[in-house]
């Protein structure tokens, strides 16, 4: 018989094959009881293996829509539910007939979503604020949070990832554990304990699906509807949204030179009850750079102490620092079990791998383990698997000082562009440490700022407004400037088009 099949949607071609028949038959083209081609006629009219329509027609018997066996003739089913062979309602999603529009408004529904489910909408606005996709193309975008992705060793990488699966055993393809792969565990735990002074052992290391899984995680097993939690202002808005999906009530602390202002902390009884934890990225303050000194430190420790508070301690980009050593971890200093440490490999790596880590006081390792089985069993195990071969064999300290060189050569390509074409009419902060500095314009009122980054971006210059980073509205009009994914070039180039465009006016 001739049949048109046409492939639809995305994916594989086999889902594609099984998208166009079923809608077929659900719209009525492929009556009950029709006669579907053989396989092999079909894949030789499609261009494709036998394999690939014998896995839809077999996708499509599971689900009901045909019958008969594969090799002996399938068929449409004889009876499918009248529901299914009505034919689908093509108005959008959410629009109502005008009779569906006074019913409703005769009558209110109740809403059916539960208080994290209206939550969430309201506070994990998508896309990222700073992170739109502009309709101009952005030829000098400068993004923060970017590694440069096409200097990631892909070839040693591919090498990992082919070998670890030509050694696949049944095993390897089950359940692993909710922590992590114990190997990458360790590998992690050595690592930080020779770059960044963290005191723990594999058990306490828990591989996460990046840092945004390691905060909502935390966030779970702590924190309640109505409790407290202190951040940093301004800070990771990524945090600020974990926090508000979970009803926690924020506490705001201003940020200076040196970091999170420690003496601004709650200290009264009335104001730490049910103050569960204070978030901060002391090693490299997220978005302005600074670097929270051990006086501090050491003052928020014994602050956690003194009001049974924890400490989460991102440490997202700490790897970075140029022409000094990296800052020790704020939970190498913890005695009491206060401190709970986040990194990721995102900023390093690529961020599309998604794998990131908790290192956890003993005490919260198995409400957090639990945690993690319960929201996705663990993290997928070939990817840690090669990870660790990455990390074990000295790739990724390879990889870090190699991008430690480049990205120190872009950064003076940025702060050398700043000054020619600005001057002192920009004050800039963040620039020992990180992926991306903060561009203090003097001369621009705050509330100019989002004006500003649209008129840069119609003219191909991406910069990030400070504003959505801050739960008091910022006192100075400043933006973000990222760098590690662009040329030296591209920098010079796209720093004198927003000097040119700013002139304008």
């Amino acid at each position: 018989m001739t049949l048109l099949v046409r492939l639809r949607g995305q994916g594989p071609k086999y889902h594609q094959i099984y998208c166009s028949l079923r809608r077929d038959i659900l719209e009525g083209r492929l009556r009950p009881g029709t006669r579907l081609p053989a396989t092999r006629i079909l894949a030789a009219d499609l261009s494709v293996s036998r394999t690939t329509v014998v896995l839809a027609y077999r996708q499509l018997f599971v689900e009901g829509y045909i019958t008969g066996r594969v090799g002996s003739g399938s068929f449409v089913a004889p009876t499918l539910p009248e529901t299914m062979l009505s034919p689908p309602d093509r108005r959008p999603v959410g629009e109502l007939t005008a009779s569906e529009t006074s019913s409703a408004k005769d009558k209110k529904r109740p809403s059916p979503l539960s208080a994290y489910g209206k939550q969430i909408v309201d506070v994990s606005p998508l896309p990222v604020p700073g992170q739109k996709k502009s309709h101009t193309a952005l030829r000098y975008d400068f993004k923060i949070g970017q590694p440069a992705i096409e200097e990631f060793p892909h070839e040693t990488w591919r090498r990992l990832v082919q070998r670890r699966v030509r050694s696949l055993s049944v095993l390897s393809l089950n359940y692993g554990d909710p922590r992590g792969y114990s190997p990458l565990r360790g590998a992690i735990a050595e690592y930080l304990d020779r770059a960044r002074a963290v005191k723990c052992r594999p058990e306490q290391v828990v591989v996460v699906t990046g840092s945004q899984q390691a905060l909502d995680l935390v966030t779970r097993i702590l924190v309640d509807r109505g409790d407290k939690v202190a951040l940093e202002d301004p800070h990771y808005q990524g945090a600020r949204q974990i926090f508000l999906s979970h009803g926690a009530s924020l506490i705001p602390i201003p940020v200076d030179k040196e970091g999170l202002r420690v003496d601004s902390l709650p200290k009264r009884r009335s104001e730490t009850e049910n103050l569960k934890m204070v978030y901060l990225t002391p090693s490299h303050q997220f978005p302005t750079g600074a670097v929270l000194p051990l006086s501090r430190r050491l003052a928020l420790l014994g602050w956690a102490k003194k009001h049974d508070a924890f400490i989460l301690e991102d440490d997202y980009d700490s790897e970075f620092r140029y022409g000094e050593r990296p800052v020790e971890s704020l939970q190498g200093l913890d005695r009491e079990g206060r401190v709970i440490y986040v990194g990721t490999f995102s900023k390093v790596l690529y961020p599309a791998l998604r794998i990131g880590y908790l290192v956890l006081p003993p005490s919260l390792l198995p409400s957090l383990t639990a945690a993690k089985w319960l929201t996705d069993r663990h993290t997928p195990s070939l990817e840690q698997e090669a990870l660790a071969d990455f990390v074990s064999r000295g790739h990724f300290e390879r990889h870090l000082r190699r991008s430690r060189l480049r990205n120190a050569s872009r950064r003076d390509a940025l702060l050398e562009s700043l000054e020619h074409h600005f001057g002192k009419d920009v004050k800039i902060s963040g620039t020992r440490s990180g992926i991306h500095v903060l561009v203090e314009l003097r001369t621009l009122r705050p509330s100019r700022l989002n004006a500003l980054a649209q008129k840069a971006a119609k003219a191909g210059v991406g910069i990030y407004p400070i504003t959505p980073y801050c739960i008091n509205p910022p006192k100075k009009a400043a933006f973000l400037l990222g760098y590690a994914s662009l040329s030296e070039k591209q920098i010079r180039d796209g720093i004198r088009r927003l000097a040119e465009l700013m002139k304008k006016g």
